[in-house]
């Protein structure tokens, strides 16, 4: 599913103007990306929750040579799925609005 996708079916069900969802969906994507930007965990009751973890620098290998490098620390966003969520997946079930 895309954006526009997204604001086409917020519009949809809402009976909102296309303007309209498409703020509300660009102000609640950026809400998220800010706080995750600053490392706060973001949590969707029913959805699941989004985090930031700190990876160290560590040795590893240039899997086209073979010659040994560092690979810096970083940080990477991971997702942890609702059990709401895994098991509406897994039984292909629709969720209640």
């Amino acid at each position: 599913m895309t954006k526009v996708e997204l604001v086409d079916l917020i519009c949809e069900r809402t009976g909102s103007s296309k303007k309209e969802a498409s703020e509300v969906v660009q102000a609640v994507l950026g809400i998220i990306r800010d706080s995750l930007r600053r490392g706060e965990k973001v949590k969707i009751s029913g959805f699941g929750t989004f985090n930031v973890n700190h990876k160290r620098a560590r040795r590893g290998r240039n899997p086209q040579t073979g010659d040994p490098i560092i690979i810096e620390r970083r940080r990477v966003l991971s997702f942890k799925p609702s059990q709401v969520l895994k098991e509406m997946v897994a039984n292909g079930t629709k969720a209640q609005s």
